[in-house]
């Protein structure tokens, strides 16, 4: 057996990855922290096919040159972006032309590593991010999802918004997040109520998808996380603060209730074949728990954090990512 190395891709300031880093660590691995945007600044590859012989995978940081056919595991976590193009190009057409290059070149690199990848391989987690695709299986999987449409058609979210009496969501398709919003404004959207204002500039839909969902009544909600075939499952009782009441994402922990939850085995079947079907072996899954006893899926996120759970509820979601990882060596 072949001593654990564990290659981890994320961006500086990254409490998981310490986290996780650590634990490795401590059990005798060996931990090689990248950020592909590092490359080709602060970093070099070298790929290497001779007739008959082995192919050889080289990564050459400021620290350290890193075999990486001797690494075991490979863990996706944040990286800050993809490769970019050396600063000394001041071409703009060159410039480009070099980032796609260097872009494709990393995606190549990861993709063929021959070890075991968290969450999955890239390709794999990218098309596993899918809300479309995630509501469709989850469905199939026997889920209770809300009713949702996800459109760009004015018309569709009108019929929509007065066949709920006005009591829907939207949330955003798929980026959260957006940057330069009237200068340098900082935007993040999560979960949003449909106001009259939005009602009345409808016609804006024809710019951008969203996706739009009746609003469900809540009990608690579950973050239940997979790792591998162990899941930890946890309710976050955001009715119990109004600043949470519509998304616990606006984190308000210090009067939002978070304590471990037992899922029944239907419903926990139903988590790891959701993971099984999206070839993931991470995935923080995000349900409804309503009055009445319903699960109801909302999202996956393949790369969802977990710190403050772990912190809150005890659930040890950290050691089971360092035992995950480890099992590839």
């Amino acid at each position: 057996m072949s001593s654990p190395h564990v290659l981890v891709l994320t961006g500086a300031r990254d409490p998981h990855a310490d986290r996780v880093a650590a634990l490795l660590a401590g059990r005798g691995a060996r931990v090689t922290v990248f950020d592909p945007p590092d490359f080709p600044v602060a970093a070099s590859v070298e790929l290497a096919y001779e007739p008959g012989g082995p192919v050889r995978r080289v990564l050459r940081t400021r620290d350290a040159a890193v075999d990486l056919d001797a690494v075991t595991a490979l863990w996706w976590r944040r990286p800050s972006g993809p490769a970019s193009a050396h600063p000394e190009l001041t071409d703009p057409a060159v410039a480009g032309y070099a980032a796609k290059e260097c872009h494709a070149l990393m995606t190549g690199l990861w993709e063929n590593l021959p070890c075991r990848q968290v969450p999955a391989r890239e390709s794999v987690f990218r098309r596993a991010g899918d809300k479309a695709a995630q509501l469709a299986l989850a469905v199939e999987l026997g889920f209770a999802v809300p009713d949702t449409v996800i459109t760009t058609d004015p018309e569709a979210f009108l019929d929509f918004h007065d066949r709920h009496d006005g009591r829907i969501v939207t949330k955003p398709f798929q980026v959260p997040f957006a940057d330069g919003v009237g200068g340098d404004l900082h935007v993040q959207r999560l979960c949003e109520p449909v106001s009259a204002r939005d009602v009345a500039y409808a016609r804006g839909l024809r710019f951008c998808p969203v996706i739009v969902q009746e609003l469900v009544p809540k009990r608690v909600e579950l973050r239940v996380t997979v790792v591998g075939r162990r899941i930890f499952a946890a309710e976050i009782h955001s009715q119990e603060a109004n600043r949470t009441g519509l998304d616990w994402r606006c984190y308000d922990t210090g009067v939002t209730p978070h304590r471990p939850h037992e899922l029944s085995p239907d419903v926990a079947a139903r988590c790891l074949a959701l993971t099984d079907r999206l070839g993931l072996a991470y995935g923080a899954i995000d349900l409804i728990l309503t009055p009445d006893g319903r699960h109801v899926f909302l999202e996956i996120n393949p790369n969802g954090q977990w710190l403050w759970i772990e912190s809150l509820t005890g659930l040890p979601i950290s050691e089971a990512v360092c035992d995950y990882l480890l099992e590839g060596a």
